[in-house]
């Protein structure tokens, strides 16, 4: 014997329970009386918002704002079961175990590096590129032949302090976050 599914599009009759309260009978003849011919397809609705709702209530959820609109295939990747599954697992590991979670994370990404070593040293660096831009002392330059725009200019002081000024509200946002 072999059980019959429910498929898309398929109908389905039901009776009212003759324990329906009055005012829940008098909100279906009205919705019957406006949808009229997609009266079914507004019941359907209804009754797919509810299971949709008993199904939300004995799982718990979060809502987390994203950076960024999602793609018309990143919604569809998410709707898949599977998916939910591995991203709703991934925030309860985050959740209860931030530290091992970032760690884990951080070795995912190709940029990473272990975060239980020291940052790197800069001032090794530094130094060999002071050393191999040194110009020896006995060229002489002629302006004609420099390349302006070929040139690297790191700007002064003041010209730094004139970005840092023109964003208050960066560093203000950026200090909340911390």
């Amino acid at each position: 014997m072999t059980k019959k599914t429910i498929e898309r599009g398929q109908s389905i009759t039901f009776r009212v329970p003759s324990d329906t309260p009055d005012y829940l009978l008098k909100q279906l003849q009205q919705l019957k009386e406006t949808a009229r011919r997609n009266f079914s397809s507004e019941i359907a609705q209804f009754v797919l918002k509810g299971l949709n709702e008993d199904h939300t209530r004995e799982r718990e959820t979060i809502t987390v704002p994203l950076p960024q609109k999602l793609t018309k295939e990143q919604k569809s990747w998410l709707k898949h079961e599977h998916s939910e599954a591995l991203i709703g697992s991934l925030i309860y590991q985050l959740l209860s175990d931030p530290m091992r979670a970032t760690t884990l994370l951080a070795s995912l990404n190709r940029d990473a590096y272990d975060l239980d070593k020291e940052p790197p040293t800069y001032e090794a660096k530094e130094q060999t590129e002071k050393e191999e831009f040194q110009i020896p002392e006995n060229v002489e330059f002629d302006l004609d032949d420099v390349d302006i725009d070929g040139l690297e200019i790191e700007p002064t002081e003041s010209v730094k302090q004139e970005q840092e000024e023109e964003n208050p509200l960066g560093d203000f946002f950026a200090s909340m976050n911390k």
